[in-house]
């Protein structure tokens, strides 16, 4: 399950999600790999969420629909946005698993498959799972 993480706790959601060091390197690399994955994404508030397994993740806080290529694997779709932002911010924990020492490669290989496990039970689990392959 997902919870949206309210205004009041968003500050201390990016050191939980990322460290206080990487925190803001990895926002600016959610918001670059929406660019890349998206023509129709040009920046907006975004929501943060919990998971009910400790998980995280980011989407765009929109109704928009978003075409996404991934031209690493050739996946062309729309998705939702919320759809959108799991497979964006997998694409930047994915990255992250090869940065830093071995506690921060194992933090963030845990979230990212906590999230895709999450991914598993989404409406657009096929979709996603398309998009990150």
């Amino acid at each position: 399950m997902a919870t949206i993480v309210p205004e009041r706790k968003r500050l201390s959601f990016m050191p939980q999600a990322f460290t206080p060091r990487l925190m803001m390197r990895a926002e600016a690399m959610v918001y670059q790999q929406a660019g890349t994955l998206s023509d129709d994404y040009n920046g907006g508030s975004w929501n943060f969420y919990t998971l009910s397994n400790d998980g995280f993740y980011f989407a765009p806080a929109t109704t928009q629909r978003f075409k996404v290529s991934v031209h690493g694997n050739g996946y062309e779709g729309e998705v939702s946005a919320d759809a959108f932002g799991i497979i964006v911010t997998l694409f930047v924990y994915g990255a992250l698993c090869w940065i830093g020492n071995e506690k921060l490669r194992d933090k963030f290989s845990d979230h990212y498959h906590q999230l895709r496990d999450f991914a598993l039970s989404h409406p657009e689990a096929s979709a996603i799972l398309q998009a990150i392959d």
